[in-house]
């Protein structure tokens, strides 16, 4: 398969009073056509900038240096009337908060149809019709009544759901969902996830999901791309990130996901301490100090992300990790 997105050396700044924030360090990575990947870490972890420095949407104090090209264009530092032909249309982006992303002097039916009347060449009508064929999908209860309401009128969970339609309305190439079933309960959840499994099987569609869910990750996605202090720590398919991760990042996460298959478990375990300060991260690996497995080169290089198996890689200096957080056999 052909790659749809490749992200080379991408680093994203922001400047402050207090100082430059590396909010994203040296990212590469690629998707191709139809395929999942999930993007997990803990929160400033940089997992939304790197997409906000690829959609062009980052902060007037952000600035993003790399390449990004998108189908073989690169996109990196397009204007916004260029990037405009792409935004929503073939690339489209779920934000997490859709308080901040719907008008709220608009009617959701005016900010439906106008994605399709722009950008598709669609009739009024046709346009009313499959923006509340969406809003079934993703179910909103009664669509075809509430279509002429406004944002106030939806609850915050049906506002995310009119988001993920309204991304989903010029059926894109590539989807890129940041943390879409936040607001969701789990019925819903799994309907969401359904429609987009959909979408990649129906149409190929590619699949960018952000999330700090790994259950998620392991129902939807086929790859793994694990984020911390702005650098990617871990890749790999997502078997062999839940089966054997090989970053003590990773493994921390994965421990401390809740089970319930495990008679007699009485305490979640945790990673000790905080991420450290994007504004003066420390010499060395960033995660030195919360890893457990740490030792002196640790503290003194900066681990590179290298390749170890085929579709694998990690910045760590440790030659194996030994630890693994599921059996053999159990899904993941």
């Amino acid at each position: 398969m052909s790659n749809i997105l490749e992200v080379s050396s991408l680093d994203t700044r922001f400047a402050t009073p207090e100082g430059e924030v590396h909010a994203v360090n040296d990212v590469s990575f690629h998707i191709e056509a139809g395929e999942s990947v999930g993007v997990v870490g803990e929160s400033g972890s940089g997992k939304t900038q790197i997409f906000l420095s690829i959609m062009g949407l980052l902060a007037k104090n952000g600035q993003a240096t790399g390449s990004v090209r998108y189908r073989g264009k690169e996109i990196l530092g397009l204007p916004s009337r260029e990037l405009n032909k792409i935004r929503g249309v073939t690339l489209s982006m779920i934000f997490q908060d859709p308080m901040t992303s719907l008008n709220p002097y608009l009617r959701i039916s005016k900010q439906m149809t106008e994605v399709l009347v722009e950008h598709k060449g669609a009739g009024e009508a046709e346009a009313r019709r499959r923006s509340i064929e969406l809003l079934d999908r993703v179910g909103i209860p009664s669509a075809k009544d509430r279509f002429d309401l406004y944002p106030h009128e939806f609850s915050g969970g049906m506002r995310q759901r009119v988001m993920i339609a309204m991304a989903l309305l010029c059926e894109p190439d590539l989807l890129i969902a940041d943390e879409p079933t936040t607001a969701l309960d789990v019925t819903i959840q799994a309907q969401i996830l359904d429609l987009m499994a959909d979408l990649k099987r129906d149409f190929n569609t590619a699949i960018i999901m952000i999330t700090h869910d790994l259950g998620v990750v392991a129902g939807l996605c086929d790859r793994v791309m694990v984020m911390y202090a702005g650098r990617v720590v871990e890749t790999g398919g997502v078997r062999d990130i839940f089966y054997r991760p090989q970053h003590p990042y990773s493994l921390g996460l994965l421990n401390s996901t809740p089970r319930l298959d495990e008679a007699g478990a009485t305490q979640l375990s945790t990673i000790p301490g905080q991420p450290p300060n994007l504004q003066a991260l420390p010499t060395g690996c960033a995660y030195q100090e919360r890893c457990p497995y740490v030792f002196e080169a640790c503290r003194s290089r900066e681990p590179a992300l290298q390749s170890f198996g085929e579709g694998r890689a990690k910045a760590c200096h440790l030659e194996r990790l030994e630890g693994k957080r599921l059996k053999e056999g159990e899904p993941a």
